[in-house]
């Protein structure tokens, strides 16, 4: 049976402030839990169902974690899932630490982007295509959302977030680098080349696009070409048409 001071202290992390506060997160799911067991994350506990709890038995031995047995009512009863028939772990928030593009190499840039979703999915294709590196504006949703974390489907082990002033990151470290910015009216991105020196790739907000503090440091504005009708692409999506074009053209 959970006790009241622990359920309270799980339902705490859904707000970003008491996130902040324990510097701890939740995590959801069987395969989010996996993925983090398998991380350098430091985790507190874990709840399980006792069929969760069997069947990976040896996982949770080898990483030496407090695992807890529960129900599935006290699970449901918990987190954001409407649904979680198999576990639920808090572990704790790593630090905020800086991070640019090392020689070669190309990381995002995301410029306010709101909907946890979106960041989560974000990450997730970051993950697919090798970037490991994404600098948020502070604007940009935490990180440690429940919802980011379940979209992301637990790549938010293997990719590195900075929240910073992006204009102050830009002036400070992109001097003389490739800026690649989203923009509705930019070139086309099929017959734009990606250096191979690397650079930054800038997606910005779900409404209104990348700021103008954040677009005076732009070298290329890029827009991928419409063909059909629909008004614009989810930031997700359109992070994962520019990747893909980056990595196709990388690769050859």
């Amino acid at each position: 049976m959970l006790s009241k001071n622990r359920i309270k202290y799980i339902n705490s992390l859904k707000i970003k402030k008491f996130r902040q506060l324990h510097q701890s997160f939740i995590v959801e799911g069987a395969k989010s839990v996996l993925e983090l067991l398998d991380s350098d994350f430091e985790i507190e506990f874990v709840l399980t169902t006792q069929e969760f709890q069997q069947k990976y038995s040896t996982i949770l031995t080898t990483h030496n974690t407090i695992a807890e047995t529960v129900t599935l009512q006290e699970l449901e009863g918990l987190g954001s899932f409407q649904t979680n028939d198999s576990c639920l772990a808090v572990a704790k928030t790593k630090q905020n630490e800086f991070l640019s593009p090392d020689k070669s190499e190309y990381v995002l840039v995301l410029d306010d982007v709101r909907d946890p979703g979106n960041l989560g999915t974000i990450i997730r294709v970051a993950d697919w295509y090798g970037i490991n590196k994404i600098i948020c504006s502070n604007d940009t949703t935490d990180v440690y959302n429940p919802k980011v974390v379940a979209a992301s489907k637990g790549s938010f082990t293997r990719v590195n977030l900075f929240y910073t002033n992006l204009e102050s990151y830009l002036a400070e470290n992109a001097t003389g680098m490739n800026v690649i910015g989203a923009f509705l009216g930019g070139s086309s991105l099929y017959d734009f080349q990606f250096a191979k020196s690397g650079g930054y790739i800038v997606m910005g907000n779900e409404s209104n696009g990348i700021g103008k503090a954040v677009e005076q440091f732009v070298t290329d504005k890029i827009t991928i070409p419409r063909i059909g009708g629909a008004e614009s692409l989810n930031v997700g999506i359109a992070t994962a048409v520019m990747l893909d074009n980056l990595r196709r053209q990388l690769s050859v």
